[in-house]
């Protein structure tokens, strides 16, 4: 019998013995994998950060300062009457492949933010001649069709409203000018594989980094407190 409660005794404790080493080993393969990502020291990783945060403003600037040159390119061919297509084909290859370079930026307030005045003023021209041209030529037509409808009419007092009912009915008047011929907008994308897409993913990893080494640290701290 005091055999039995000696054996019972030395395996309790063995047990005791199996259970903290086994949690020490526990303990330690979690400091070990917590250590992983302290090994780059905070400072570095604070370092990288702000160098790569600036870099990534910069190049989203850089983004939008050009968008604002490719439309400032748009306005002059406008106002010159020059290449007004291929400028804005430049302008919406561009802003369609970068982001941050929203038509509305830099103090344009504008819906849609491309207005292209002089295309404007050149198209209301055009319809403008186009009217007087086709109205010449109705007033023309309405003078012979109204002679021969009161050709006994020498004095033309009955031709007058012929010509003016002629000229109401087949006359031409302005069209509208289509928004489309001189209203445009382009959207950029919220990211893009550029050099201020990829900085930006790179801040955001390394910004991921300086807080799960900051974590890792406080958790290594607590995990070696009670020991």
């Amino acid at each position: 019998m005091a055999i039995q409660e000696i054996v019972s005794v030395l395996t309790q404790g063995l047990n005791r013995v199996n259970i903290r080493v086994v949690m020490s080993s526990s303990r330690a393969k979690t400091l070990n994998k917590l250590s992983n990502f302290s090994n780059i020291p905070l400072w570095v990783l604070t370092i990288i950060f702000i160098v790569s945060g600036v870099f990534s403003v910069y190049q989203l600037r850089q983004n939008n300062q050009e968008m604002i040159k490719l439309r400032n390119a748009v306005y002059v061919a406008d106002e010159k009457g020059g290449n007004i297509e291929l400028a804005l084909r430049n302008l919406r290859s561009y802003v369609y492949s970068h982001m941050n370079t929203n038509l509305s930026s830099g103090g344009n307030a504008i819906k849609p933010p491309i207005q292209l005045k002089y295309s404007y003023e050149r198209l209301q021209a055009g319809e403008a001649a186009r009217v007087q041209t086709v109205n010449e030529q109705v007033y023309t037509d309405a003078q012979s069709y109204c002679e021969r409808q009161n050709a006994a009419d020498f004095s033309g007092r009955n031709r007058i409203p012929c010509i003016e009912s002629y000229v109401t009915t087949h006359g031409a008047r302005p069209n509208p000018v289509s928004t489309s011929l001189y209203q445009y907008d382009f959207i950029s994308p919220s990211w893009s594989p550029d050099l201020a897409g990829w900085s930006l993913v790179f801040t955001g990893a390394i910004g991921l980094m300086l807080v799960a080494s900051l974590v890792s640290n406080r958790l290594i701290r607590a995990k070696l407190s009670p020991l």
